[in-house]
């Protein structure tokens, strides 16, 4: 998909797309593509992989029938993955406007924002935000002493000191104990089977 030798008056370019991937792509506009010697890279190799569960996901949503309310609802599943990501403010004003006259077009107009946004990585900081913000869904139900860890946790992960299953796995202990629905809904907290360990260099 880049890299490929393109020849021009025999001199090599290497700024070619191939053949086949290219008709594939624009094809499949939605679908993820990455180079196979950049799955070394723990970030790029996960960000491909949740990019291509998002997709699963949607499709599903889809195959179940397109409406509204389930449009609305996977958008709030997904609100913190796209947070971690960047700014979800603009996915969150094209579904404020969906109806049930509307929901097919708003629908196509979101997966092509969402697959674009999801593309690019997710930066540590805005993870720490993420993590943040889902801490607050625990104030009322942590002691002091469970508060000061997380946050300790939380910035040791800012600082590179940990990786993020760390902070998630912490979390997750604490809504074992303390269910949220909201939380449970999402998949932030779990984007894909554990086995993967995807996160664990993250």
């Amino acid at each position: 998909m880049e890299k490929v030798k393109i020849y021009v008056n025999d001199i090599p370019n290497r700024k070619g797309v191939g053949i086949y991937a290219e008709e594939m792509m624009r094809n499949n506009s939605l679908l993820p593509v990455e180079e196979e010697g950049r799955f070394g890279d723990p970030a790029l190799r996960e960000n491909f992989i949740q990019r291509v569960y998002v997709l699963y996901r949607w499709n599903v949503m889809l195959e179940a029938g397109l409406h509204a309310q389930s449009l609305t609802k996977f958008h709030a599943r997904h609100k913190l993955i796209i947070m971690s990501h960047g700014d979800y403010r603009e996915m969150g004003q094209l579904l404020a406007g969906v109806t049930k006259a509307n929901a097919q077009e708003i629908a196509d107009q979101y997966i092509l924002l969402l697959m674009k946004k999801l593309k690019k990585l997710a930066s540590r900081k805005n993870h720490v935000n993420v993590l943040q913000h889902v801490q607050g869904y625990l104030k009322k139900e942590l002691n002091a002493g469970d508060k000061a860890e997380l946050c300790e946790i939380i910035e040791a992960y800012r600082h590179g000191e940990v990786p993020l299953i760390v902070p998630l796995t912490l979390l997750k202990h604490h809504f074992r104990k303390c269910p949220d629905p909201y939380i449970e809904e999402s998949y932030y907290m779990s984007p894909y089977p554990q086995e993967l360990k995807l996160i664990n260099q993250l």
